[in-house]
């Protein structure tokens, strides 16, 4: 059985992902307006990042299955087995990941490998995590 475990989501975070986007494509649309021609290419890519931004924004979540940790974000996935996750830190950091929030946590598994994410639930995803990770003991990192 999966539990699901929804992205934090800070709205400073969700503010800076779709500026970029958003302002660029108003500027090409000043741009067409003033006569500059050939911009629906542009225009039309940079409404396809935006797009993909609001998906991951509305389509950022967790999913802890029986073997493994399922990483949703917009049109991305991350499959991490549990038998290799070996910690859990608490995060600040700014580095990209799926996670829509700075209160995140840093998930290392394999040889070296981490990912951030930012559960809302953290006790939650923790303690389950906890549970079904069999490598993950309390001194691996962030506590239940």
């Amino acid at each position: 059985m999966s539990i699901v475990f929804a992205s934090k989501v800070d709205s400073s975070v969700a503010a800076a992902s779709l500026a970029a986007p958003v302002i660029a494509l108003l500027t090409l649309l000043v741009a067409a307006r003033h006569g500059a021609r050939g911009l629906w290419v542009p225009a039309l890519l940079l409404a396809g990042v935006a797009l993909v931004v609001i998906w991951i924004l509305l389509c950022t979540y967790y999913e802890v299955a029986h073997d493994a940790l399922i990483v949703h974000a917009g049109p991305f996935a991350w499959r991490i087995p549990l038998r290799e996750i070996s910690a859990v830190r608490p995060s600040r950091s700014a580095r990209s990941g799926p996670a829509l929030s700075l209160d995140r946590l840093e998930i290392s598994w394999g040889t070296g490998r981490s990912l951030l994410i930012s559960p809302r639930d953290q006790a939650g995803f923790l303690a389950l995590l906890h549970h079904r990770a069999p490598r993950l003991t309390a001194q691996s990192g962030a506590r239940v």
